[in-house]
């Protein structure tokens, strides 16, 4: 599990919470309620005492700040056991859904000469926000999402109207990818594979060679592009939490 535990920490670093502390290798992550990854804990790696112990300082964490008690767990970790013998549940409630895929790639496969319609910025415009999250975006949102050392903002232009927005970040060599959102007008006229492959080019830019998604197993048309794109399944993990809370 090496490797999925390498890749769910830069997928981390990619989507910073605003707090974000160390519990060994586990993570206790909180921005407000601002999604799920940013408000749960990664459970991948060693937290560095037993996992009902460490569960416990999950819930003292997430109740100094606010938030439910969420546990981020790979399907088959090593972690998943002890979650679910501590008396934690699947959150099949959970707004984004309980279940989500992480799928990697290569950028150079789907990468695609630069336009002028496509552009990549280093800051989102208030069409971006609209798009991507919302007119006016929380102090949370606008960490998450516009905080990072490589952070992209793509849109696709026309006729001076943003009709798709999308995250890029570059965490070493692996860019992540989030907030694909396309306006429901202009759907189904390939503007999202003509954005992600304006991304690719940017990260291929920042050096990164590789990308990697995290979407819910429940979106299909997503699902669906991005293994157009050559994405395949890496793992999956899932949203827990306790049966107090």
């Amino acid at each position: 599990m090496e490797h999925v535990t390498e890749l769910e920490q830069r997928c981390a670093d990619a989507w910073p919470a605003l707090v974000d502390r160390p519990l060994g290798q586990w993570r206790l992550r909180a921005a407000g309620g601002f999604t799920g990854r940013a408000n749960s804990a990664l459970t991948t790696g060693d937290p560095g005492l037993p996992v009902a112990d460490a569960l416990a300082e999950v819930i003292g964490f997430a109740t100094a700040h606010g938030i439910t008690p969420t546990a981020h767990v790979v399907i088959g970790a090593p972690a998943e056991a002890g979650v679910e013998a501590a008396g934690w549940r699947v959150d099949l409630d959970h707004p984004g859904g309980a279940e989500s895929l992480v799928m990697t790639g290569r950028t150079a496969g789907f990468a695609t000469p630069k336009s002028a319609d496509v552009v990549v910025s280093d800051s989102p415009v208030p069409e971006w926000w609209e798009l991507a999250a919302q007119p006016d975006p929380t102090a949370a949102q606008r960490h998450v999402l516009a905080s990072g050392d490589k952070v992209g903002f793509g849109t696709v232009t026309e006729h001076g109207q943003v009709l798709a927005a999308v995250r890029g970040a570059v965490v070493g060599d692996l860019l992540h990818v989030a907030r694909l959102a396309v306006r429901p007008e202009a759907r189904r006229l390939g503007l999202a594979r003509r954005l992600m492959g304006g991304l690719a080019t940017w990260g291929l830019d920042h050096g990164a060679t590789t990308c990697a998604l995290q979407v819910a197993e429940h979106n299909k048309p997503a699902i669906t592009l991005y293994e157009s794109l050559g994405c395949v399944e890496h793992h999956r993990y899932r949203y827990w939490v306790s049966n107090h809370s």
